[in-house]
């Protein structure tokens, strides 16, 4: 099996969030697939297999070391590197679980960069119950909370709770314990816990906690950034049609996610990226 290692989102040369990619000429059974994620390590692997005869239209499925994830972002732009690289620069459809996305992959002078649209988004607010167990989790108080972005739980392809809080010493200071983070995201049913500092309109700085799929922290979290940009929309954020996330500089993986949408609601977001390959 032709397991492909890759860095979606990456800062040029370094950072990035590692993904698994193998391209399959079939489906495989869900056993297999969960054992050969959890053998490469990597917060997730995407499996992926040709459903054309013109190779334009794959269906994919994710595996994080412990579960199985509805959809990943950065798996997604890792899969557009591998398929621009093996297959061919341009346009592919999607077929995921729960949705149908496209990927394209574009050649640049660094190497491949990709980028997705991601299924359809929403947003709610919190319950009063669900805002105290994340605030206990993280040893946070509602004053550390911004005011300009009530927290609220977040849909687009996964769900995640966003928390923007005030400070960016209190982001780089985020701690948890990862076995009660696991089972708070099971009781909640979210993949991620996001937590956000605006440092502009159109720049944000994130972390987010991935104790659902057995890992601490993720360097890069395309899902979550399409989840979020929703809710901006929702919020009638002034986005101007575009913004960026920065994310992993505090694990030492500096990462840049790109996003790009319309003020329609509920519609999907570009999320793009740079990549590059892992030894």
């Amino acid at each position: 099996m032709n397991i492909q290692k890759i860095a979606a989102f990456s800062d040029g040369e370094k950072g990035g969030n590692p993904a698994g990619v193998v391209l399959l000429d079939s489906a495989l059974d869900e056993q297999t697939m969960a054992a050969v994620a959890a053998e490469v390590g990597y917060s997730e692997t995407a499996f992926a297999y040709p459903l054309t005869t013109a190779a334009d239209t794959w269906g994919v499925r994710y595996f994080s070391p412990e579960s199985e994830v509805p959809f990943c972002g950065h798996a997604t732009i890792a899969l557009g590197a591998v398929l621009g690289k093996d297959v061919g620069i341009g346009q592919y459809k999607l077929e995921i679980n729960d949705a149908s996305i496209g990927v394209v992959a574009k050649q640049h002078a660094n190497g491949i960069a990709a980028e997705l649209t991601s299924p359809a988004t929403k947003s709610r607010s919190v319950t009063q119950q669900e805002l105290t167990s994340v605030l206990t989790l993280f040893a946070l108080q509602p004053d550390d909370l911004d005011e300009r972005l009530a927290p609220a739980w977040i849909h687009g392809g996964s769900n995640h709770i966003v928390l923007v809080l005030k400070s960016r010493q209190t982001l780089a200071q985020m701690r948890y314990d990862l076995a009660a983070g696991k089972a708070l995201m099971a009781e909640l049913g979210l993949v991620t816990i996001m937590l956000v500092v605006i440092e502009h309109d159109t720049l944000f700085i994130a972390r987010n906690a991935f104790a659902s799929g057995g890992v601490l922290e993720d360097p890069a979290t395309g899902a979550a950034a399409a989840a979020f940009a929703g809710y901006l929309r929702d919020q009638h954020w002034p986005h101007t049609g575009s913004f960026t996330i920065k994310q992993g500089e505090d694990m030492g993986a500096p990462s840049l996610i790109y996003v790009a949408l319309t003020d329609e609601p509920g519609s999907p977001v570009s999320i793009s990226g740079s990549t590059r390959a892992l030894v």
